[in-house]
């Protein structure tokens, strides 16, 4: 199938029933003095673009727990600003687009993973579903604006960038392949739905989507410039580098790069409040109705934090004293109250540390956006994941990322079974769950006859629809935790 697009032909093939076009590219490559700036318009060719492969991912160091999630990083280069495109036909029918952000802590991952396999969505749905790669870690979100001046304004943001340049590739070319430019919802898991906070509030992303799927993220992880300056400073001296020798990191092998970047603790590298791309915090231009036209749904999985925790040893070999200190370490400032509200003489466990993690990285930023858009009169939905997976005894239980197959339904992929188990119960949970996600991107509403009547969040109710195996409405559900908790951010 050959499509034509605004820079040239695209052939695609198809599979299952479905058209599909791999390896798009949607922003020139980044490379050489392109380095850490913000994209530009992909380069125009002659003749007919064979998209049946996936392009490479971006450059990412090699994490085993997204090794685990199916993740691959045999192929990587800075030459990676491609989409992905699953269609139903090029008949000029115009069908809702669904744009899927991916996740990986902003610094892995990629949209040609097997678990975002978007036929299962364009055979059920009559959608047309596109995944991206952007910018990751060190290339995607090294602040250096303060030291290298104008030239690099906007490049602790280039990853944002890279994901609104696709979103304006989606409305200029969409239509070519089936989909409606202007009824697109972006969607997003873990940092991709961070992402999609970000988004939401980025002036620089206004009109280029028109519904958000937030799955296990949401506006609360960016970083202030200062912080960030702080970031590349260290990392400079890490590579030998003054601060006065930033267009030096130009020409320095993306190898070390990457080397280098895994120095800086986890969620380092992640969106900048560099006073454009993002001029404010996100929450804060949430609040001020930067979204206030965008129905939003929204939730999260019951035990997000268990995913990395589980397979520690750590917690087996430290004694009291040990756990009391990484407690202390991790909630820093606020143990004090922590302690007051959760922990009164309780024993410090695991289990205690997942819960409250799982709270204050996921539950509770959730349910902010989730507050602050219903304030803005957006119509918002709420949902939690609690389905728990049978794999390794059921030591998962219900953490980040197990709902990623049942959206996308893709159990049939290598490796997912060693992730959700083997239970009999799945197909029937992705069905609804799926199925919901299909009817909000069509129609800007998740109900479907398979599910309870699934009414709007609001703050009197916050109604939340918990996804098991038997799906039911709740009503602000973990009442007592929310409120100990919101009493814990009280400065």
């Amino acid at each position: 199938m050959i499509v034509e697009t605004a820079y040239g032909k695209v052939k695609g093939i198809q599979e299952n029933d479905v058209y599909v076009w791999k390896g798009i590219p949607y922003a020139a490559p980044p490379i050489g003095p392109n380095r850490f700036r913000p994209p530009t318009s992909a380069e125009s060719w002659d003749g007919v673009k064979d998209c049946s492969e996936f392009g490479p991912s971006a450059w990412q160091p090699s994490l085993e727990i997204m090794s685990f999630l199916g993740n691959q990083t045999t192929r990587m280069s800075e030459d990676c600003l491609t989409l992905n495109i699953w269609s139903p036909g090029t008949d000029g029918k115009k069908r809702p687009v669904l744009v899927w952000i991916h996740g990986g802590a902003f610094i892995s991952g990629s949209g040609s993973s097997p678990l975002y396999e978007g036929t299962s969505f364009a055979k059920n749905g009559d959608l047309v579903v596109v995944t991206i790669n952007y910018r990751l870690g060190i290339l995607g979100f090294l602040h250096l604006a303060e030291l290298g001046g104008d030239g690099y304004q906007n490049s602790g943001n280039c990853g944002i960038l890279d994901q609104i340049a696709a979103l304006k590739w989606v409305k200029e070319n969409i239509a070519a392949f089936g989909g409606d430019p202007d009824q697109v919802t972006i969607f997003g898991e873990s940092a991709g739905a961070m992402s999609v906070g970000v988004l939401l509030a980025s002036p620089k992303a206004k009109g280029l989507f028109n519904q958000a799927i937030l799955q296990s993220g949401a506006a609360s992880h960016v970083i202030k410039s200062e912080k960030a300056t702080k970031n590349t400073e260290f990392l400079l001296h890490e590579l030998g580098l003054e601060k006065t020798e930033i267009q030096k990191l130009e020409e320095i092998p993306v190898e070390q790069l990457i080397e280098v970047s895994v120095k800086l603790p986890m969620m380092s590298l992640i969106p900048v409040i560099d006073g454009e791309i993002l001029p404010k915090h996100p929450k804060e231009l949430l609040a001020e109705g930067a979204a206030k036209d965008i129905p939003v749904l929204i939730g999260t999985n019951k035990d997000e934090y268990r995913l990395f925790t589980a397979f520690d040893p750590i917690w087996k070999k430290e004694d009291q004293a040990a756990i009391k200190k990484r407690f202390q370490q991790t909630f820093g400032t606020r143990w004090t109250k922590i302690s007051q509200e959760f922990i009164k003489g309780k024993e410090l466990t695991q289990s205690l540390y997942e819960k409250l993690m799982t709270i204050m990285t996921f539950t509770h930023p959730a349910i902010h956006v989730a507050e602050i858009q219903t304030e803005q009169g957006s119509p918002v939905w709420m949902y939690r994941f609690d389905w728990e997976s049978q794999a390794f005894n059921g030591l998962l239980k219900s953490c980040h990322a197990l709902e990623i197959p049942f959206v996308w339904n893709t159990f049939s992929k290598h490796g997912v079974e060693n992730f959700t188990g083997d239970s009999p119960g799945r197909q029937e949970l992705s069905k609804k769950i799926h199925n919901a996600w299909i009817a909000f991107a069509q129609n800007g509403d998740p109900n479907i006859n398979d599910l309870p009547n699934w009414p709007k969040y609001d703050l009197q109710n916050r109604t939340t629809l918990i996804f098991n195996s038997n799906c039911e409405v709740v009503h602000d559900p973990d009442r007592e935790e929310r409120i100990k908790w919101e009493v814990c951010q009280e400065r």
